[in-house]
């Protein structure tokens, strides 16, 4: 996927950043212990992503991560419990995609010669794909249309539409008949 790079160094102020910060984690906090799918649960997760949760959509919890301003989800979107998202880079995830528990959504890494330092890309995970228990998506890559990545696996690199990954680091184990998906 060709992203924006982007370098932070969250030893410099930001205040904005930081009140940001203090916000998402008090509504997290409150929505880690909220019955879900409640009203009070919904009212929630529209504080927490705003216009950036798509109709239909459903996010369980617990949740954790951080800068979920940066994160725009799609319709018809189904998110599982323990979802982990550093969003410092952006995350998109478009329509109808399914995201099994304990997935791993991380933006950012750290500069190897100065470690307080963040290195930060995007993820996007197009429509339809479905993400596998415990998988984990590395900055800079891109989850390719009705693709699947199984459960475990670690996506290091771009996924092509309708592949099927496995492993660490994720490998294509066969394609999928793009012709048997509905349009």
């Amino acid at each position: 996927m060709d992203c924006k790079f982007e370098r932070v160094d969250p030893r410099l102020p930001h205040p904005e950043q930081l009140k940001i910060g203090k916000r998402n984690t008090e509504i997290i906090f409150k929505l880690n212990h909220t019955m879900p799918m409640a009203d009070e649960y919904q009212e929630l997760l529209r504080q927490l992503f705003g216009d950036n949760l798509g109709e239909g959509s459903s996010v369980f919890p617990p949740i954790q991560g951080v800068c979920f301003e940066n994160i725009k989800i799609g319709k018809n979107v189904f998110i599982n419990s323990n979802l982990l998202a550093m969003a410092r880079g952006g995350i998109i995830i478009e329509d109808n995609v399914q995201i099994a528990a304990n997935v791993q959504l991380i933006t950012n890494n750290h500069d190897p010669y100065d470690r307080a330092v963040l290195l930060c890309k995007p993820i996007r995970i197009k429509k339809g794909a479905w993400i596998g228990a415990g998988a984990t998506i590395l900055p800079g890559t891109c989850v390719g249309e009705h693709s699947i990545v199984g459960a475990a696996s670690v996506v290091t690199k771009d996924v092509p539409d309708n592949a099927v990954v496995v492993g660490n680091p994720a490998k294509i184990m066969k394609m999928l008949d793009p012709d048997k998906f509905e349009k």
